[in-house]
């Protein structure tokens, strides 16, 4: 773990950021009414854990760069982010009804919460960072929860 502004952290967080924007702008019917029953102690795991893998992305840097094997983490971590992108372009492509933001991508469970959890988690051991990989499993918690019980409670 090395302090140093990390232009591909900022990258990743593009590549989360800018879907969710998008989402966040349209969001589909019934969205607000699942929010309202959210656990409020899944909405702090996730909020803490948004925040800290936000700024753990961008302010620590690989110590050991694209050497490997801490290259293949990376490779990981944006193949990962890649079929996030291919989750939120289905649902984009789609009539962008509630029930598609928790539907399965191939065998993966929940994408739109699970791929970009298990990215920061692999981008955290590129990083060799402790506190980047602890932070997206806060996340995760607090995210996947959320997402599992909207999806509970739409019955899919």
């Amino acid at each position: 773990m090395q302090f140093g502004f990390s232009i591909v952290g900022l990258v990743m967080l593009a590549m989360l950021f800018i879907p969710n924007i998008a989402w966040g702008r349209n969001q589909p019917l019934g969205y607000s009414e699942l929010a309202r029953r959210e656990s409020a102690a899944m909405r702090m795991l996730e909020r803490i854990g948004q925040v800290a893998v936000t700024a753990s992305a961008l302010i620590f840097a690989c110590p050991q760069g694209y050497a490997l094997p801490w290259l293949w983490w990376l490779i990981a971590a944006f193949a990962l982010m890649l079929f996030y992108e291919i989750a939120w372009a289905r649902y984009f492509r789609d009539e962008r009804e509630l029930g598609d933001m928790y539907a399965p991508l191939g065998f993966i469970p929940l994408p739109l919460a699970t791929l970009p959890v298990a990215a920061f988690i692999f981008y955290g051991i590129w990083q060799q960072s402790p506190i980047t990989v602890i932070a997206a499993i806060i996340l995760g918690i607090g995210h996947i929860g959320i997402h599992a019980q909207h999806s509970r409670d739409l019955k899919l």
